[in-house]
């Protein structure tokens, strides 16, 4: 390969959340895997524009024009033939400022937003900080250990709740499911039959595994479109959460100006010129690097599917998309806090607590396997080392 994967880079003292922000509850001696940041460095691509971006010196105020366009129009007509237009797009700091930002400004305080649990819980945060209140229509497993919508469930809750606004997780964090267009057509039709503004979160549509396909929501149909605030950003696909850009493409026109009036009336900056550039250069050269990254996630996966095996106690399925293994332990009959510390003080290892993703979430660790090789397989062993 070209891109080296297996090199170790030094964290700590770099202001990284995920090595840095040790609480007294978590030994030093921990491995992380926990939060959604991979331990590789960005593409040189990226880095290598910074550097011209550092060399240059004029770090001032900056706007993103028709040439960052035409990378984001590139890159989503390549991978998704979806053919984005300049006057849809709103960026912002992040997704999950995107979302309070939608909730904020689509609906009104005691309105009800669905999610569908176990999901990524900044969802929840972001529905209870904003006084409206929340609902999930919960995934389920099937027999075959893969999690389905409850189609009946879904659109019952949306009429009978008076549902205002649903956040997708679209590919879902944390099941890794890659739903299909015939799930988001259903979904769609639900949405549309009740008037429910539809907030995609698609920030993982590029980390795909090979025999899935990724479908935009709102390419789907002119209709949804109209009612879909698509959210993504380069952040997860290069590991360039750091620059704070998210792009957020709104088609409609009356939505869009009123996210982007609620945007402005918080005070929040626009984009900065590292976000441009890096986000630029991701987009034009590093899908090579992208490419590389899935082959060695995928492998990575597979050491967590073979380790899985021999955990008493434990279930695993390998996901769809994203770098996340979710893995069921509640086998071993532990509660949620007993789980944790169980992993942290007696396997070492700092994964992402299951309960924090919605009640159905209990029993689950969520393990980031982005992480250099030789570590991964050191934090699988420490794992079934306590297990044994």
């Amino acid at each position: 390969m070209k891109f080296d994967f297996d090199e170790y880079v030094e964290h700590r003292g770099y202001w990284s959340v995920k090595y840095d922000m040790y609480g007294h509850d978590k030994p030093e001696d921990a491995i992380p895997l926990w939060i959604g940041d991979m331990d590789f460095r960005s593409p040189p691509c990226v880095r290598n524009e910074l550097a011209k971006l550092a060399k240059h010196g004029v770090l001032g105020y900056s706007y993103a024009d028709a040439r960052y366009m035409e990378s984001l129009g590139v890159w989503f007509w390549d991978r998704f033939r979806w053919d984005i237009r300049p006057e849809w797009l709103v960026n912002t700091t992040g997704v999950v400022n995107a979302i309070h930002i939608a909730i904020r400004s689509l609906t009104e305080p005691g309105d009800v937003v669905m999610t569908q649990e176990p999901v990524y819980y900044p969802f929840a945060d972001a529905v209870r900080l904003t006084g409206r209140k929340l609902v999930s229509s919960d995934l389920v497993m099937n027999q075959y250990g893969q999690y389905d919508i409850d189609f009946d469930d879904f659109e019952s809750k949306a009429s009978s709740k008076k549902v205002k606004l649903f956040i997708l997780c679209n590919p879902h964090n944390p099941v890794g499911r890659v739903w299909t267009a015939d799930e988001l057509t259903k979904l769609g039709e639900i949405c549309m039959r009740h008037e429910i503004i539809v907030v995609s979160d698609e920030i993982h549509q590029d980390l795909i595994y090979p025999g899935y396909k990724h479908i935009v929501f709102a390419n789907l149909s002119d209709d949804f479109a109209e009612r879909t605030i698509t959210c993504t950003a380069p952040s997860k696909t290069f590991n360039l959460a750091g620059l704070n850009l998210s792009n957020i493409f709104i088609k409609n026109q009356t939505m869009r100006k009123k996210f982007k009036q609620e945007y402005e009336s918080t005070g929040m900056p626009f984009p900065g010129i590292a976000g441009i550039a890096g986000c630029m250069a991701a987009y034009d050269y590093g899908a090579e690097w992208l490419s590389e990254l899935l082959i060695y996630l995928e492998s990575n996966m597979g050491m967590v599917e073979r380790a899985a095996a021999d955990w008493p106690g434990a279930v695993f399925r390998r996901p769809e998309a994203t770098y996340f293994a979710w893995v069921d332990f509640s086998g071993l009959h532990l509660t949620d806090e007993d789980l944790n510390n169980f992993m942290l003080n007696r396997a070492k290892v700092w994964l992402g607590e299951g309960y924090k993703f919605g009640a159905k979430g209990s029993g689950f660790m969520r393990i980031n396997v982005a992480t250099a090789r030789g570590l991964l397989q050191e934090a699988l062993i420490r794992i079934t080392n306590a297990l044994n």
